[in-house]
């Protein structure tokens, strides 16, 4: 077996990519968190437990050696090859082979079979719990911090496993074996060794949780600086329209002050014990070299034994510092996990019942049933509301601002969970299929259509990636789309349909996008289709042939069309009026007209086709 087949073997043996039942809540405390990661990885941690013994064994075993051989050498050169070459030669070839090869299998274990698969796994699992979380949840933080939480809990539970073998484990088995063979010595020499050892070990846990608290604060204020700092570029034209830059500045530099008094206080900490430890290390000189030279100067000890014990100590005091910082660097950790299990640790609040099946529609009848949604409040929101959307039909939604028209529509996406009543779908209740059928069912363009930063030709595939080249043209040719992208050439020379649009699509015009979001929709085919504003960003011009292209797309469709511009719903199947969560109006435009009542208002009231928001009802 090669080198690099032995290698792919360890890095193969845990998968971090292994399929997990969906929507399981992460433990919120970091070691709990940190010990559910390890649950594939129990052989490759026995294998490296064994070998970082090895490994620590050989050390000592080394220094233990040299000790030897200064008692050998202490009689005088003469017969010394020829009374003990054939120990020395085999010592050498043992340490020369041995001891290389038991380190670059460890190390193999822990680079390659440990880091190289903790890191994607933690930062996977993650953020595939976040991706199930409901829209809300990511409407109420920063999208900088959220990501930030994700990429540095990865990092910080790959660093903590790594340092706990080939730190903390390697050192204990040195620890522990220096004061057996201390202890084979002179119980003498291993005592005021094993008082220094507890004395230390008691400082250390004393110290360390002090880090991890200021660790932990010095994390939350890093994660509010990055989100504060990617608002701003994620949000620049605002930025520069309407917020001057000492503004602006400021808004930053509040943060960047707190960000450096937390991180000061972790300055101070670490300032502290590096003088501790240079206490500590000159201690355990004293003590293991005071008594050695004492047990020796009374024939207790031989040179080579003291030489010994005397290279111990010094392995011994650099490794104390070593570990200090370890110590620190993995309660540093265990605080950035803290932080960041603060949004990953959170329990879903809209999942799949077990065994859920998949959506089947039929005709596309909608049925709302007595569904009130007040967002956890006492008032609000929808309010006992009651509607049915027959297959083929297209209706019109209309009201003021507030009224709960785009909460009636994130109710049936199951954006959200209803709190009173059912939402049903050709008779299934929506509640008990899967979110991705449901939402595979629906095709929806909202007035402000984000794209993602990729190609146009991903973009306009996500929501069907099984298309092939001519049905995805043929849909940007509906949308009045596919002359522009041929155009399209971002900063790296991709052009056309493998152009990248930028960061939700800002190197589009708003029209640009709206048409490449309506051409997703098209491609997508969906039963229903939900269009929230779907022409608003267009000049009347392109709306003209692209509303002909959405009327060819809602035929045989059930279609619900959020609008202010009444003018784009007259000729819907029926008008649906709501007011302060409930639905107070409903059918035709000209039967709404003869009625005289809100919508009549509204139509009287437009001004260049749209409802005003002044609108008082």
């Amino acid at each position: 077996m090669g080198i690099r087949s032995f290698v792919r073997r360890i890095e193969d043996m845990p998968d971090p990519f292994e399929e997990r039942p969906r929507g399981e809540t992460p433990p919120a405390q970091p070691m709990r968190f940190l010990l559910d990661q390890l649950g594939s990885y129990r052989t490759i941690l026995i294998y490296a437990a064994i070998l970082g013994t090895a490994v620590a064994v050989l050390e000592l075993g080394l220094i233990w050696y040299a000790g030897r051989l200064v008692d050998l050498m202490a009689n005088g050169p003469e017969g010394f090859w020829q009374e003990h070459g054939g120990e020395v030669i085999l010592a050498a070839v043992l340490f020369l082979l041995l001891r290389p090869l038991t380190i670059a299998v460890n190390s193999a274990l822990l680079f390659c079979g440990i880091s190289t698969n903790m890191m994607p796994q933690v930062r996977w699992r993650a953020h595939r719990h976040m991706l199930g979380q409901p829209v809300n949840f990511f409407q109420s933080d920063f999208a900088g911090r959220l990501s930030n939480r994700v990429m540095n809990i990865g990092f910080a539970v790959e660093d903590s496993v790594f340092l706990g073998f080939e730190a903390f484990w390697q050192a204990g088995a040195f620890a522990i074996a220096t004061l057996i063979l201390l202890l084979g010595m002179d119980w003498r020499l291993a005592l005021p060794l094993a008082l220094w050892i507890a004395l230390f070990v008691l400082f250390v846990v004393t110290f360390a949780p002090a880090t991890k608290r200021a660790s932990e604060k010095f994390n939350q204020v890093n994660s509010q600086t990055s989100g504060r700092i990617v608002d701003s570029y994620s949000n620049i034209e605002t930025v520069k329209l309407f917020a001057d830059a000492r503004r602006e500045e400021a808004y930053a530099l509040s943060i960047l002050r707190r960000l450096r008094l937390r991180f000061g206080v972790l300055m101070q900490l670490f300032a502290f014990q590096q003088s501790a430890m240079a206490a500590f290390n000159s201690a355990a000189m004293l003590m293991v070299i005071g008594p050695a030279l004492w047990l020796w100067s009374s024939g207790a000890l031989s040179i080579g034994e003291v030489a010994a014990a005397i290279a111990m100590a010094l392995r011994l005091n650099t490794m104390t510092g070593w570990i200090m910082w370890m110590t620190i660097r993995t309660y540093e950790h265990f605080g950035v996990m803290a932080e960041s299990l603060q949004s990953i640790a959170v329990k879903q609040t809209v999942t799949d019942v077990p065994n859920a099946p998949a959506l089947k529609v039929d005709k596309g009848e909608i049925r709302v049933e007595s569904v009130s949604h007040h967002y956890g409040k006492e008032a609000g929101g929808l309010d006992h509301v009651n509607l049915v959307i027959e297959g083929g039909q297209r209706v019109g939604l209309v009201g003021p601002s507030g009224a709960g028209k785009s909460s009636l529509v994130n109710l049936i996406l199951r954006f959200r969970d209803i709190e009173d009543g059912r939402i049903l779908i050709d008779g299934q209740d929506i509640s008990g299929v899967r979110q991705d059928t449901l939402r595979g069912a629906i095709g929806m363009v909202t007035q402000d259509s984000s794209l993602l930063h990729r190609s146009v030709r991903a973009n306009l595939l996500y929501g069907r990636p099984d298309a092939t080249e001519e049905q995805m043209i043929s849909a940007a040719k509906k949308a009045e789309a596919h002359d522009f992208i041929l155009g399209l050439e971002d900063p790296k020379g991709r052009r056309g349909y493998n152009a990248h649009v930028g960061e939700r699509g800002v190197k589009l015009s708003g029209g640009q996008r709206q048409r490449i979001a309506l051409a997703r929709v098209l491609l997508r085919d969906a039963p229903i289709l939900v269009l929230d504003e779907a022409t608003s960003a267009l000049d009347s011009e392109v709306e003209s042939v692209i509303q002909n292209a959405l009327d060819s797309a809602m035929e045989g469709k059930t279609v619900i069309a959020i609008a202010h511009r009444l003018s784009t719903i007259a000729k819907m199947d029926r008008i649906i009026v709501m007011q302060n969560g409930r639905i107070v109006e409903d059918g035709t435009h000209d039967g709404l007209l003869e009625q005289g009542g809100l919508y009549a208002q509204f139509w009287s009231r437009q001004s260049g086709g749209f409802l005003s928001p002044e609108t008082v009802v």
